[in-house]
């Protein structure tokens, strides 16, 4: 079987797999084609992948000979006419957004891999390539903020005086949330943190956070990890709770989101009004509508003295360690898909395999696609 990695489109500095990666892939038995220059955003030259065993190639060969497709974003729609029937495209899919790409995609008999759908499971920890790439974010978020932050995170004692610690409020402790507490925990601030589910508590404790735990919060077992949507009365204090926290802070990281909705709103423009004038949102959830109603997707705004990051794309920013976590994740995924003659083998008896098929031989596959999409 060959396999294509093909070069991302507009400002997207990833690549689906690094040299060593694509090494690995035709260990497994796959004949590797790698466009052109795919991985110079990455720091990955040609020559790199040329001696792991890949072929160099042009885009349109690769979409000619390759029986599988990868890259990190959907290839562009125009690109979906040069696919044939039964080829195999492996991506993050995001299929509130792509709805008529992954309609196309069906009704060309496509089949596409949705690497954003593979389930939270113990099996399936190392494919899991959102929880990769929001470990990448909320280290890079942290980061950010403190650079644009006009005060030390850090308590420093000197002969000038003593300077305080800043104070870090984390909304959402999901994985980019965690590892935001962490990065700005070892930066020296005091963290606190809020999340609607109480099996994280402990994670934010054994980090150095403080758990802020407003009662009443729906939780879903079935939800796989995910945050659910909350009855209003708990959003009412939540917020109420929320805004007194956000104006005592310096530094607000909002990575709040639930999986096929739009993010909740956390920070109203009246508690941005009261917050300390220079202090720093950094909203990881902006490609879903953002947790801060100020934010702009793709934005860095000033409103009242603070500043409003609306950013969603921190991995494209950090490219040679998130494509490699990227790269490593798919690895593991074909581990289950690909046979011993190099082949890819779709068992739909495999749990993993069914939820990442976001369609198939025409059919909409994956059971998360068709809710989100609304097909019966």
């Amino acid at each position: 079987m060959i396999a294509g990695i093909l070069k991302e489109y507009g400002t997207e500095n990833r690549v689906a797999m690094l040299p060593c990666e694509a090494g690995v892939l035709t260990k497994m038995g796959m004949e590797v084609l790698v466009e052109n220059r795919a991985g110079e955003s990455a720091f990955a030259s040609d020559e790199e992948y040329s001696k792991t065993g890949t072929v160099p190639a042009s885009r349109k060969e690769i979409f000619l000979k390759a029986s599988l497709l990868l890259t990190v974003n959907p290839v562009p729609s125009d690109d979906l006419k040069s696919c044939h029937e039964g080829q195999v495209l492996c991506s993050i899919l995001n299929p509130l957004e792509n709805k008529s790409w992954i309609e196309t995609a069906r009704s060309k008999r496509l089949t596409v891999l949705a690497l954003d759908l593979i389930p939270r499971t113990t099996r399936a920890q190392s494919m899991d390539i959102l929880s990769s790439m929001a470990t990448v974010a909320g280290y890079k978020a942290v980061l950010n903020a403190a650079l644009l932050l006009p005060r030390f995170f850090p308590m420093f004692m000197s002969a000038a005086g003593t300077i305080k610690p800043s104070r870090v409020l984390v909304l959402g402790a999901g994985v980019a949330g965690l590892q935001a507490v962490a990065i700005a925990r070892k930066l020296g601030a005091v963290v606190e943190v809020f999340d609607v589910r109480s099996a994280v508590k402990e994670e934010v404790k054994s980090l150095g956070g403080k758990f802020i735990e407003v009662e009443g919060a729906s939780e879903d077992s079935a939800a796989g990890g995910y945050a659910v949507e909350q009855t209003e009365e708990f959003r009412k204090k939540q917020q109420e709770l929320i805004q007194k926290r956000a104006i005592a802070a310096d530094v607000v990281i909002a990575t709040a989101q639930i999986p096929g909705k739009k993010a909740p709103v956390l920070i109203l423009k009246e508690t941005v009004n009261h917050m300390k004038p220079g202090s720093v949102i950094i909203d990881l959830a902006a490609a879903a509508g953002g947790n801060c109603e100020l934010t702009e997707n793709g934005k860095t705004i000033i409103a009242n003295g603070i500043t409003i990051v609306g950013k969603s794309d921190y991995p494209s920013d950090m490219p040679s360690d998130a494509s490699k976590m990227f790269g490593n994740n798919l690895l593991n995924l074909f581990k289950i898909m690909i046979d011993k003659n190099g082949n890819l083998m779709l068992n739909m008896q495999d749990e993993i395999i069914k939820c990442t098929t976001a369609v198939h031989a025409g059919e909409y596959v994956s059971q998360r696609v068709r809710q989100l999409l609304n097909i019966k």
